[in-house]
């Protein structure tokens, strides 16, 4: 389907252009690590002049964490795949808004997705970062570089994303790119208001991803269970349908002192502030849990060493801990080359449980 056919009955724009519009198609983890840096990003603003996010339909679940004044747009991009009618809906909304800048905040773009969400804006000025490589769609991104006024080379491939970030704001708001440090993976005060005490010490456990290969066996949870077996109280935080998707894990809930909690993430927030201890898998939640504060241990994968987790030393704050397996693959960015161990990354199954009991002693030491 072309573009332009779905441009053509587009309103004429009257008004001046005015506004900003940035747009970000990462998941629930990159949207928790992209409202560290995003007030550096509006400083390029015109005074009194709005900002609009585009984010993805599943990523609205962290839009809390941003400045009550930036509006959220999200777009349902299963429904831009398949429904030339919402298609039209969104092209129509984005070119009548009349967006003086727009600005793409993602590294790895899709030239048929957020690529045609920026063309369709039809702005006077349109920046972002020189994409990363996807042999897929190389050479539509390279001819969509001329969609762009500007492109930034945000560096090498495997760059934490909060330091590329960091550094690509600084390039927006016309500054040198190392000029201002990126910041520590932590929540400003008062961004997230404290939840009530629970009455006891409560570790939070999170078991559960979206790939399943991430995911630390049930015998680790059940080994820091029994490591700290009364000394505190046990919560797994779920979706409300993890454990049936998973029933191996059943055995965690029939442990005394266990309960869930499937509050959704602005609810959630407060509760992990509480937590003595959060114990995540490599998820949106354990981003969050170390943002706010908790003390965090990471079970993570090595696929994202050096662009997501661990997080780069400069940026990580004092309460998080990563455990991993360094691999000679390490970095994969999630595509495993390697045949599955137990249904599990090699990585994931080879963790160290003495390794993560010496964390977590660490952790609730300090």
């Amino acid at each position: 389907m072309a573009w332009t056919s779905l441009f053509s009955s587009a309103k004429q724009r009257s008004s001046e252009a005015s506004g900003i519009l940035f747009i970000s198609s990462g998941g629930l983890g990159d949207t928790v690590l992209l409202s560290l840096v995003f007030d550096r990003m509006c400083a390029m603003a015109e005074p009194g002049e709005d900002i609009t996010l585009v984010l993805p339909r599943e990523a609205i679940k962290m839009a809390f964490l941003f400045d009550e004044k930036i509006n959220i747009l999200p777009v349902d991009y299963t429904a831009f795949r398949k429904s030339r009618t919402y298609k039209k809906e969104i092209f129509d909304r984005l070119y009548e808004a009349n967006y003086r800048v727009v600005v793409s905040t993602d590294f790895l773009r899709h030239p048929k997705l957020d690529e045609a969400l920026i063309k369709a804006c039809a702005a006077p000025e349109t920046l972002a970062m020189a994409p990363r490589s996807w042999p897929k769609y190389d050479k539509a991104l390279t001819k969509n570089r001329a969609l762009y006024s500007r492109l930034f080379e945000s560096g090498p491939v495997h760059l934490d994303k909060v330091l590329r970030w960091a550094r690509f704001a600084n390039w927006l708001t016309g500054k040198g790119q190392y000029s201002i440090p990126a910041p520590l993976v932590r929540l400003p005060d008062g961004a997230v208001k404290a939840g009530p005490a629970y009455p006891r010490p409560t570790v939070i456990l999170v078991p559960f991803s979206a790939v399943k290969e991430k995911q630390s066996p049930p015998d680790v949870f059940l080994a820091i269970m029994q490591h700290l077996e009364g000394r505190c109280d046990f919560v797994i935080a779920s979706a409300p349908n993890d454990l049936e998707k998973n029933p191996e894990y059943m055995s965690l809930a029939n442990r005394p002192n266990v309960s869930f909690e499937t509050a959704f993430f602005e609810d959630l927030a407060p509760k992990l502030k509480q937590a003595q201890l959060v114990v995540s898998v490599d998820t949106a939640c354990m981003h969050l849990a170390a943002a706010v504060g908790a003390p965090t241990i990471c079970l993570a994968s090595a696929a994202y060493v050096g662009e997501i987790v661990p997080y780069a030393p400069e940026i990580t704050p004092d309460n998080v801990r990563f455990v991993y397996t360094p691999m000679a693959c390490e970095g994969c960015l999630g595509n495993c080359i390697l045949p599955a161990e137990n249904n599990r990354f090699p990585c994931v199954a080879r963790l160290d449980q003495t390794q993560i009991l010496a964390a977590i002693e660490e952790l609730l030491s300090i």
